[in-house]
Parts: structure tokens; sequence; C-alpha cells
């Protein structure tokens, strides 16, 4: 029989449900079922649990044909549950490797009707606050189970549903589901726990409780809050029916502090209806009160106890008032403390700073430009990437934008002949960013860059992802040593549209980048030219590279290694050409972070090999080569839009995947074959195995997942959205 059998409700969180699904799956106990309900979410949530479902059989996915909530769509999972214990797990959440041994083995030696486990908070700053767990029981149980009046106590726990494993027998036996609406696991949690014989607490931490910065229903200001009365009134009944009268001055109690935090989270209730929201609060509080009296607590709470029951909201929102302006105080003095004295002198650049950043802040008062479109790529390298194919697109169909560069001064000679540009630092590029209405980008504009009222920020990145990025790269300190990561939420929070070219990206950088843009998922502008361009084109590029017909063009395209500065994975150019035979030319690129460095590749000795690190044009090489040799760079997924041999040579998988991160195991989903030394490299390309039958299945998958908008459309998607407002599509 089947032990476990976990659903996983999944709405708006496909950026985080492949975490959690993983970490169910990856539990060394395989006596579990995993059962994904997609509640009708508009993203990718429910194609992520059929890929789960076709991969394992454990996993079952269910698709309702219109959005119930999370407490009917746990329900909907239960009704198909087949194991011994349900554990209702959410899709954003993820549990602690291994945690399941503990759990099974606490399961087969106590029987118990319920299981209540220890969590974690963790948030999305990578920081974890810990549970009262060990407040609620300072002397851990043990083994044992009880009844809920023997330890009264355990209503303190968090009341939800994802804490608990239940006996599904048990469930059906007391008829106890979920309701809708908000907050149904209070209409859960306490009932179940009113209705059990046999209670069980675990003391191991077995879920990460994923804090949100943004798409969390608490932190959705609204009416639907309110919805925390009738789930607390169900309890109530409920209450009644299991005859739990010695528990309900507890249960007041619990519910007291739970509409009081709800009420003082200003993340939920709008300011315009606290009073309402207090006004239901004191009515529940007449309502409820057990007759024998209850605990008030002491200090601050138990006065806003005596105010509620009162009804004074006046006195009760000045309390409120006075101890939030105490707070904000104490934080200033605090920062006041931790000022650092400037320096009595400054330099003659840091006073030119001054001049300029004070003439940007006069430029900020004035109107915003509305026709002014400002356009830049990797740090102001110059005319590249998304950016430059929106540029283009805009010329045609939004004639009136004029669009203007931001380039470094050492890169101005590297743009194409006409187009418009200030330098960077200039009072020009200070004027153009201040009022500017359209700012497009592949990567964040500086820290000084405001988010003006009116203007309209788009974030079009420049690949998509294989490394982790973001708030992700929290988790691997090597690869992101220096890193601000407050200081990019404030960046990611200009955002006003991320434009992605596959639903996984899409996923990825909801998850990395938490934040209210709009995505539009449309396909990589800078990938159109792959699509459209002409055999004459190709034939041209190639030729002036000097690879003539029937020569095979093989470009070596590498990525950084952030974590290990100056790395080169091991490959020797000579013995490649080799490798590739006499009619071979092979191209090598470096990463863009190498543009200063002019020894980016060892000179070559032999005129077949070129570094071409300098050209302007990456889409040009790719247009003209036949093999593509990378490793975790993305020039994979924009190459394969050719569907073109490629070679993956991995020599530092292992230690790349371990200390940079990775979103996907690149070994097992391959756009081509997989060399992991430089001897297994030479090998594939002398037996040809980049051109086969296998390799050509493997690329058609590998495309199907990441190139299937690539039509030659997007960057005109992309103006039509974003300049013109064209929602249709």
């Amino acid at each position: 029989m089947t032990l476990i059998s976990f659903v996983v409700p999944a709405y708006r969180v496909q950026g985080y449900l492949r975490e959690c699904l993983d970490s169910i799956l990856a539990q060394p106990v395989t006596d579990i079922e995993v059962i994904g309900v997609d509640d009708c979410s508009p993203d990718a949530s429910g194609d992520i649990l059929d890929e789960y479902a076709a991969r394992d059989g454990r996993v079952r996915a269910v698709r309702l044909d219109r959005n119930l909530g999370l407490g009917p769509a746990r329900n909907a999972g239960l009704d198909r549950a087949v194991g011994e214990y349900v554990w209702f797990v959410d899709g954003d959440d993820w549990l602690v490797p291994d945690c399941l041994v503990e759990v099974a083995e606490r399961l087969h030696t106590t029987r118990p009707d319920v299981l209540l486990v220890d969590h974690v908070r963790a948030h999305w700053d990578d920081t974890v606050t810990g549970s009262a767990m060990a407040e609620v029981f300072p002397e851990p149980t043990g083994p044992v189970t009880f009844r809920l009046r023997e330890r009264p106590e355990t209503l303190e726990l968090l009341h939800t549903a994802w804490n608990r494993l239940v006996r599904r027998q048990f469930l059906a036996e007391v008829g106890l589901r979920f309701a809708p609406g908000w907050y149904e696991d209070v209409s859960f949690s306490y009932p179940v726990l009113l209705a059990a014989d046999r209670v069980g607490v675990l003391d191991t931490v077995c879920v990460n409780y994923r804090q949100r910065r943004a798409g969390a229903i608490t932190k959705t200001q609204g009416e639907r809050h309110f919805e925390v009365f009738e789930q607390w009134h169900r309890v109530f009944r409920e209450a009644d029916r299991f005859d739990a009268g010695q528990l309900r001055a507890a249960l007041f109690e619990r519910m007291m502090w739970h509409y009081l935090t709800v009420l003082g989270n200003e993340d939920r209730i709008p300011a315009e209806l606290r009073p309402t929201f207090f006004a239901r609060v004191t009515i529940d509080h007449a309502r409820f009160r057990p007759p024998g009296g209850h605990r008030i607590p002491a200090g601050v709470e138990g006065l806003k106890h005596r105010l509620v029951a009162a009804g004074q909201w006046r006195t009760y929102s000045a309390l409120r008032a006075t101890s939030r302006t105490g707070e904000k105080a104490r934080r200033a003095a605090g920062r006041v403390k931790r000022r650092v004295v400037p320096p009595a002198k400054a330099t003659v650049r840091a006073a030119r700073d001054v001049a300029l950043y004070g003439y940007h802040r006069a430029e900020l008062r004035r109107p915003l430009d509305e026709n002014l479109a400002v356009y830049a790529a990797y740090w102001y390298r110059g005319y590249a990437c998304n950016p430059a194919a929106i540029y283009e697109a805009a010329r045609q169909l939004a004639p009136e934008i004029r669009g203007v560069w931001i380039v470094r001064r050492d890169r101005v000679h590297t743009l194409p002949e006409g187009i418009e540009y200030v330098v960077a630092g200039t009072p020009a590029y200070h004027r153009v960013l201040a009022r500017a209405k359209w700012l497009i980008n592949n990567v964040n504009f500086p820290d000084s860059v405001r988010k003006r009222p009116g203007s309209v920020h788009v974030q079009t990145h420049h690949g998509t992802p294989v490394k982790v990025m973001g708030l992700d790269q929290q988790r691997y300190p090597l690869g992101a040593e220096g890193m601000d990561f407050t200081g990019l939420l404030r960046r990611v929070d200009r955002w006003d549209y991320s434009i992605t070219a596959n639903s996984f990206s899409t996923q990825m950088w909801e998850r990395a980048y938490p934040a209210a843009y709009t995505t539009l998922e449309v396909g990589y502008p800078r990938n159109d030219r792959l699509v459209t361009a002409t055999t004459q084109e190709v034939l041209r590029l190639r030729a002036e590279l000097g690879a003539g017909l029937g020569e095979q063009v093989v470009l070596y395209a590498p990525t950084h290694r952030e974590h290990l500065p100056g790395y080169r994975p091991p490959f020797d150019p000579e013995r490649v050409l080799d490798a590739i035979g006499p009619s071979g030319l092979l191209l090598m690129r470096s990463h863009y972070f190498h543009d200063r460095d002019r020894r980016a590749w060892p000179p070559a000795g032999r005129d077949r090999i070129i570094d071409v690190s300098a050209h302007p044009q990456v889409e040009e090489l790719y247009l003209a080569a036949d093999v593509l040799v990378t490793d975790y760079s993305s020039a994979m997924f924009d190459y394969a839009v050719l569907d073109r041999p490629i070679v993956i040579y991995a020599p530092d998988w292992d230690a790349y995947r371990l200390t940079r991160g990775v979103y996907f195991d690149l070994l097992a989903e391959p756009p081509g074959p997989v060399a992991r030394t430089f001897p297994e490299l030479l090998d594939v390309l002398r037996a040809g195995l980049s051109d086969s039958v296998a390799a050509d299945h493997t690329r058609a998958r590998f495309r199907e997942r990441f190139c299937a908008l690539e039509d030659g459309q997007a960057a005109q998607r992309v103006v039509r959205r974003v300049f013109l407002g064209d929602i249709s599509g």
C-alpha cells in the first residue's frame, strides 16, 4: 500500500513548482504518490505537472476545467489519493532533503490520525526563521500520540494544511474537507485536531515555507481577507459537532490572535476597510466569547483585546499608530549610529559626479519626452542583442518614437552608421535617462536611474538561463560574491515588462526576480534574424569569414565562470581543427565580459583558426556556423533556432553545478552530444556524432521545449505591445 499521497495544488506557481516536485520525488522513501492539481492556472503550472507525470510513474496530473481555489483543488487531489496518509504540500514550498525517512518511521511506529511536523520560513533574501514548535513544546513529545484535550497548547502551532499528515481513512470517517475561499486552512486544520484520537508531533524540520516577495495572498490587499470570519465560524460549528466544549476557550484565544494579526497587516487590509474589519472582530468577540472566561494577554496585546470587546476603534487605531511611530524612531536611530562620516576633501572626479547628479535631478523635474526611447545592451557595450532588434522593429512600426543608444566611449566605433547615441556618463546621458518615457535594456540600468511615473522600463534579458540567476544565487555564495541583492530588487522593481523566449525562462525569472512586472513570453527579438535570414545572406557571411562551400565551420563559444576568474576550459584549438578535418574552419568567441582582455584567446598558429570575439553581431556567427560547441552558455538556445548540430563540452559540469548552480540537468536534457573531457570532444567531432539520427532526435526535443516561439516576429510583438499598446496577442 502507498504510505503517503502528496497532494500538490498549483496556481500561478510555475517558478517554484519544479523545486517542490523535485524535493518530494528525491526523498529516499519510495512508497509515495504525487497528485498534482492544476487549478486552471493561467501560467505553465499545468504543463509542468504533465511533464513530471510523463517521466515519473509516481506522479499523476489533474487538470481542473475552471479555477476553484486552493481548498477545492486540495479536495480534488484528496478524492484521487490512495495512500494511507495524505500530505497537502503547496506548490511554492519544498521539503527538506531526507526528511521523509523520519516521517515514515514515525507513521509506522505510532499510526497517528494526524502527525504534525516542523517547518521554517524561507524568506526571499535567503534567510530562515524558525516556527513556534520549540516554544509550544519545550520538551519534545517523542514517539507518542495524544488527544487535543490532553495537550491543548497544540492549537498554538501554525494552522496550515502542509505542516500535518492526516490519515486518509480518518478524514473519510469524520467527513472533513476543505472549504472554498481564502483562509481555507483554518477551517480544516483546527477541526482535524479536534476530531483526532491520536495526534503525534515530530519536531523535525520538514517543510520550507516560502515567504514570497510578490504574488502571495498574504501580500495582496483587498476585501477577500474578510473571508477569514466565515472560516472561523466553521471552526466553531465543527467544535460543536465534535463536542469540544472544554477547548472552546483555547479556540477563542487563537481566533482573536488570528483576527488581530490580519487586521494589523497593512499588506492585507487597506486603510479604508480597517474600521469595518475591526467591527466584525468585535461582533465575533461577543458571539464566541466562552461563558467561563478566557485568558487575556498581558501588556499591549491585552489592551487590544479590551478595546475590541468595547468596540473602541478610534482608541485602537491611535494605539496602533503610536506603536508604529515608536518602531520607526528606533529604526531611524539605528541608521544614525551606522552612518559613516564622509571624507572632508572631495576629489575632482567626485565633484564632477556631484554636478552631474544635480543636473540629472534637475532634468527629472522636467516633463517626460513621450516620443523618446533609450536603448542599451550589455552595460553599454554597444548596439546588440534584443534591444537592437526591438529598435529596428520600432523604426518600422513606431517611427514617431525617437531611439537613442547609450554606449561606452571606447565602444562608440562599433555602432552602425546612422545610429543616434550618447556616451555614458556625459550630461547628454543624464538628460536622456531622466526624460525618456521608454527605457529598453538587456541588463539593469544603474541604481541612479529613477523610475518616473509614466515611464516604461523593458527588461529584455539576454538569454535562456542554465545557471541560476537573481535571488536564487543567494544559495550559491561562491558564484554571487559581492552581489547586492537588496539593490538588485530595487532595480527589478523598476521593470514594467520582462521579455522571455519560452515558458521555462518565464518560470525561472518569476522565481529569480519576484516583482510586479508583466511578462511578455513572445520569443527573443534577437533571434528573429536567425529565422528570416536568406541563403544568400548566410553565404555572404561565410565568405566574409573565409569559409567556402563544402567547408565545415565550427563555432566554439564557452560561457564565463564568475566564480573562477580567468578560468579557461581545457581546449586545444589546433587539435580541434585536426578533428574537424582538412575542410574545417574553427571560430573562437570569448564571453563579452572579456571584451577588454586583448588576450582572450592565445594567438592561433594556423590561419584556419579565427578569434571572432570582437565580431559585433553574434547572430552573424551563428548563421555562418555549421556546428556550435559550447558549455553552459545561453548560446545553445539561440543556435538551436537554426536546427543545426550542437555539442555540449562540459569538462567542469560537476563543479559548476554545485558551485554556480543550474536550473536544469543539461546532461540529461542536452541539445546534442555531450563531451565531459577534451578527448571525448575530439571523438565526437571526428566521428560526426553531432550530425546523426540520435543527435537530431535529441535536438528536436530541445527545440520543442525552448524554441517553439521563435517565428521571426518576436520584435514586432514587443513593439506592438509596449509602444503601440496592442494587447490582442
